[in-house]
């Protein structure tokens, strides 16, 4: 029953006709049908249309189904960016599950403690990573589950450890599967981990009406318009790739998937293809720029290319459009599907000076066109800063696009809801006119090459070290990476230790790009109290150009 509106709620009722519960499978099932035999996918050698993807998506839900997969168990992935991972971001609501992603660059133990924590009943895995998988498999305390290996003809390494082949479990379901769709469009649709900040990653768990909402919000940022050619250079395990499967779906556009960042290989398949968009973190355009075979831009049509991450550095901007590619920079965090607020071009822009343009696209922005609200307020009053450009608050959104909380954490739930709004636990500002600009992270997150890294958890593994008494990490600059970590180490007394010491210790501790990328010893500084104060350090590794405006 709606709310009552006097006359106007008057037998006006909810039923099947005027509300169905909003969901990205309804994209597919409209792209095959209104395009049946428009391409869906490309691959190397391989090709789909939209008619097949849907029916592969229907014969593996089904496959799933049959094994007993139904609503509400999580089934995961660890595979780069091929088509089985395009069409699992559909397979697997299908059949009323949720996806779990995973970071392909993670260590077994991280991996074990997410198959763990999620639960999940079935995995899919590349043969590249069939080694990782297999100790995290040995390291889980529950259940293990089904793997299923899905071979890469483009990818001779790895081995298989799976019962059966992703194909064979294709080919064995049926293709006339009724998918199921969520009874609440609220209902989980995915489930993705944060890099934690202490202890364990936090599971962020999103539904089916949020994806639905950013996978159109991705339509009208990135000025998508019909049938685009997306360039898969963004990992599909980030944050559902930013939600950009249920996109492509909902525009009958292009995925033309991409096994690694090569790019030679890019750029052969923008000219083949003729890529419209792409996406990705300030290293991958850095790596294109100043790849050898950088072809210049000779005019017309350039590729629209979004960025995330740290802010990006204005000589990637402008190198990027000097090889045919337009950068927008757009911001979030996995709680809200990934980025949720863009900073969108006012008219004008194109005909500023180099610096000031680049000054303006850095900006985190405005909300994203179906997110409420994102803003910078002080976190104790909950009222928004000044538009001054220099009152601090914390960053924070409001709307459909905001998670339905972290997995089995009802504390840290209620804790990123307080006052009605998620905190981001990002520093800002707002600028005159309103676009937030991050100055820094409360959380001392460090963003590398698109990862998330916790100086906490990297601090950590530099205590574990027999030589070393305080250690702090910040993020220090990087051409190539945008941040990466930069250690800052008091040795004990007698003791002794050199950076390379330090950084083969990490490295065997953790994902090598978790690692710092150099070290400083010395005298941290500290307050009365004995906390280091890192705003100190941050100056030192001239960290903080990385976040201002």
């Amino acid at each position: 029953m709606i709310a009552d509106q006097g006359h106007y709620s008057s037998g006006l009722d909810q039923n099947p006709a005027n509300f169905v519960p909003l969901s990205p499978l309804s994209f597919l099932a409209r792209s095959a049908a209104v395009y049946p035999d428009h391409v869906s996918t490309v691959y190397e050698d391989r090709s789909f249309t939209w008619s097949q993807t849907y029916e592969r998506c229907r014969r593996f839900a089904s496959f799933l189904a049959a094994r007993g997969i139904g609503r509400g168990d999580t089934v995961a992935a660890m595979l780069p960016n091929l088509p089985a991972m395009n069409e699992a971001h559909f397979a697997v609501p299908m059949a009323g599950a949720v996806l779990n992603a995973l970071n392909i660059r993670l260590d077994a133990a991280s991996l074990s403690f997410q198959l763990d924590h999620g639960g999940a009943k079935v995995l899919l895995v590349d043969p590249e990573f069939a080694g990782v998988i297999t100790e995290a498999l040995g390291l889980m305390t529950g259940r293990k589950p089904v793997v299923i290996d899905v071979d890469d003809a483009a990818y001779s390494g790895g081995s298989r450890i799976g019962e059966l082949e992703y194909e064979a479990a294709v080919a064995s379901g049926d293709p006339g599967f009724a998918p199921i769709l969520p009874q609440d469009e609220w209902d989980a649709i995915a489930l993705g981990y944060t890099s934690g900040t202490t202890g364990n990653p936090k599971g962020v768990v999103t539904h089916h009406r949020g994806a639905y909402l950013n996978a159109v919000s991705n339509i009208l940022a990135a000025g998508l318009g019909q049938h685009p050619v997306y360039l898969w250079t963004l990992p599909m395990f980030h944050c559902n790739g930013w939600c950009f499967p249920w996109t492509l779906a909902a525009t009958a556009g292009i995925n033309v998937c991409l096994r690694k960042v090569d790019p030679t290989k890019i750029f052969a398949l923008i000219a083949e293809h003729g890529v419209t968009h792409m996406s990705g973190a300030p290293i991958v355009y850095n790596t294109l720029i100043n790849a050898p075979d950088a072809p210049a831009y000779a005019g017309g049509r350039m590729v629209q290319g979004s960025i995330a991450g740290a802010p990006p550095p204005m000589a990637v901007l402008s190198g990027a459009e000097n090889i045919g590619i337009k950068l927008t920079h757009v911001y979030g965090l996995t709680e809200v599907y990934g980025p949720a607020s863009v900073c969108a071009e006012q008219p004008g822009w194109d005909d500023l000076p180099a610096d000031e343009r680049a000054r303006l696209k850095r900006r985190q922005g405005v909300p994203y066109p179906l997110q409420e609200a994102v803003t910078v307020l002080d976190p104790e009053t909950m009222k928004e800063v000044p538009r001054d450009g220099e009152t601090i608050g914390e960053v924070m959104f409001r709307g459909n696009i905001v998670m339905k909380g972290y997995l089995k954490n009802e504390k840290a739930t209620q804790e990123a809801f307080e006052g009605g709004w998620f905190h981001t636990g990002d520093l800002g500002v707002l600028d005159e006119f309103g676009y937030v600009i991050i100055k820094d992270r409360s959380k001392d997150i460090i963003i590398s090459g698109g990862e998330n890294i916790s100086s906490v958890d990297v601090e950590d593994v530099l205590y574990r070290h027999p030589a070393v008494l305080f250690a702090a990490v910040v993020a220090q600059p990087d051409d190539k990476w945008g941040e990466v970590p930069c250690a800052f180490i008091e040795l004990k007394t007698g003791a002794t230790a050199t950076e390379a010491d330090i950084i083969a210790f990490c490295r065997s501790q953790m994902p090598g790009f978790k690692t710092p990328k150099a070290v400083v010893f010395g005298s941290i500084p500290k307050t009365s109290t004995g906390k280091i104060q890192k705003f100190m350090l941050r100056d030192q590794a001239k960290s903080t150009k990385s976040f201002s405006g």
